[in-house]
């Protein structure tokens, strides 16, 4: 999951400036494995979770399950970790194998499971009718100053259609992750890790005006956060180190300190989720698997 010589270390380098006062810091936790889920029916179980900009839908599925969406505003993700599905959308329809993601297009959709499984879709806040069903989604009443509104990234030149990608990517020395973008979403699949990680080999950093929320898949995890020092004490928060199984998910808030350590005696999967799209990821040569495909954001 993270080599000797953390690639991400120049990015973090110049992430230095000081953290503003009166801030909303709070993260959201949400342990999948420990509740229940929202909804229970039709051959599926759905839990809920929202961040500031997106709603993550985690559903464990009976086979031949589907999850529908009709006038969704704009592109969605569908990460299937183990099984196939079946993809439709705007006239178009394309069958994907298991350790896949997949784009699809706004407007009417749907996807099918027909061996079951599990199904991890992503929708922006504009979806407000998921928006409705997670069990923190008054957690961002208050808003986020510091958090810039939402902005979609160019379309592809090709036009909205399904797009799906093999997650069967190799690691390769100098490159982080498994990374791919399309106008709403930036997803990396963090290798692998067997075993605990090297507590020596911990990568702490901040995010100045973002979310990352970070999708435990398999094994165990330790989310450490530490909150910074502003001149007011009312923002200053103990340190939290926050112990989850899979399948969870963490939206950690910016500007708070975090690393995660994989803590698992066998295979520890996590996935780092960013919406919109990281510019800073964008721009390393070979970091986005499927750059050729959607157009970086002009830069101001």
């Amino acid at each position: 999951m993270y080599k000797d010589k953390d690639p991400r270390a120049a990015l973090f380098a110049a992430a230095s400036a000081s953290a503003r006062t009166g801030l909303i810091a709070e993260e959201q936790l949400a342990e999948f494995d420990k509740t229940p889920p929202q909804e229970d029916a039709q051959g599926r179980k759905v839990w809920y979770q929202r961040g500031c900009n997106f709603v993550l839908a985690y559903a464990e599925a009976q086979p031949g399950a589907s999850f529908a969406r009709t006038g969704q505003p704009d592109e969605y993700v569908v990460l299937l970790p183990d099984r196939p599905a079946l993809i439709e959308a705007d006239g178009d329809s394309r069958e994907v194998a298991g350790n896949s993601i997949v784009f699809v297009p706004p407007g009417d959709s749907r996807v099918t499971l027909p061996d079951g499984g599990r199904v991890v879709r992503l929708f922006t806040a504009a979806a407000a009718d998921l928006v409705a069903l997670c069990p923190n989604a008054d957690a961002y009443a208050e808003g986020r100053s510091h958090i810039p509104a939402f902005r979609p990234w160019p379309e592809p030149a090709e036009g909205f259609r399904i797009r799906a990608y093999d997650l069967d990517v190799k690691p390769q020395e100098g490159r982080f992750g498994r990374i791919f973008r399309c106008t709403t979403f930036m997803v990396n699949f963090l290798d692998v890790q067997q075993g605990p990680r090297d507590p020596k080999k911990l990568s702490p950093h901040h995010h100045d005006d973002f979310e990352q929320c970070s999708l435990a898949l398999a094994g165990s995890f330790v989310h450490h956060l530490r909150w910074p020092w502003t001149v007011d004490r009312s923002d200053w928060r103990e340190d939290r180190h926050i112990a989850v199984g899979s399948p969870s998910s963490l939206v950690i808030p910016p500007p708070v300190v975090h690393t995660t350590e994989a803590s698992g005696a066998g295979e520890n999967a996590l996935v780092d989720i960013f919406c919109p799209p990281r510019l800073d990821f964008s721009m390393q040569e070979g970091w986005v698997l499927n750059d050729a495909d959607y157009p970086v954001i002009p830069q101001r």
